[in-house]
């Protein structure tokens, strides 16, 4: 299928690893021009520089002062879609989460995506087109253990994206989410070294019994991932809206 995305303008959060390397890559590789943006300055240019279509930003995306240097770097270019993707916070039971935890999830998880989405959205309603993909986690269906403080902020975000699209329906501007599940990502062997520390089982034993609990019996691939990520950004999309899409390998069980 042709996603009609040469010479369009993205931008990317988190571009260096995980499911924003994989998105990025896919959309240089349908010729779209990208905005790649991460901490890592070396990763940053070691992965991107060999890609004329590619411009490179270092920062952190949940900051005030890189979400501002985007708008000086975007201008008044036309900006066709943004992948909102960053890191999370850390895994903790409810218990040991102290408010100090709460503060700072708020921070990474919620409010600076309002802040990217409000800077970005009123030109894209003014163009009459634009593609928002927000990735967060499948836990905001079905908990996941050790993640309370991600699944919490997560929804938070699953109401202000539900809200605004029905808000702008009829702009031409759709905001859906990605709730991914286990993926072959750094993310995820953060939660089987959390288990591990808990139950005293080597990382493998818990990595493997996890496993066993997706249905299609394997982790995700975050290409796999960024495939539906790259049509949601793309025009053939236009038809959905406001939808929380699970990415999980029918690891989620509710029909809702």
């Amino acid at each position: 299928m042709n996603l009609y995305l040469n010479d369009q303008l993205f931008m990317v959060g988190g571009a260096t690893s995980g499911f924003g390397k994989a998105v990025a890559q896919a959309l240089l590789n349908e010729g779209a021009n990208v905005i790649v943006v991460a901490r890592g300055e070396e990763k940053l240019h070691e992965q991107y520089d060999m890609h004329s279509n590619a411009e490179v930003v270092i920062g952190d995306i949940t900051e005030s002062t890189t979400i501002e240097a985007l708008k000086y770097i975007v201008a008044d270019r036309e900006l066709h879609g943004i992948l909102v993707n960053a890191g999370g916070p850390p895994a903790k039971t409810v218990l040991e989460t102290t408010l100090a935890d709460w503060d700072d999830a708020y921070k990474k998880l919620l409010r600076w995506k309002v802040e990217l989405t409000q800077a970005f959205v009123p030109a894209m309603i003014n163009a009459g087109y634009g593609r928002i993909v927000y990735v967060e986690s499948s836990s905001v269906k079905q908990p996941i253990e050790n993640l309370v403080l991600s699944t919490s902020l997560r929804l938070a975000v699953v109401g202000f994206v539900k809200t605004l699209s029905q808000e702008i329906a009829k702009s031409g501007v759709t905001l859906n989410i990605l709730g991914p599940g286990s993926h072959n990502t750094p993310a995820v062997d953060r939660l089987y070294h959390k288990k591990s520390e808990q139950t005293g089982l080597p990382f493998d034993e818990v990595k493997q019994a996890a496993i066993k609990q997706i249905p299609v019996g394997r982790l995700g691939d975050p290409d796999d991932f960024a495939s539906l990520a790259v049509w949601l950004l793309s025009k053939q999309s236009g038809f959905v809206t406001g939808q929380t899409i699970m990415v999980d390998g029918g690891a989620v069980r509710s029909t809702l």
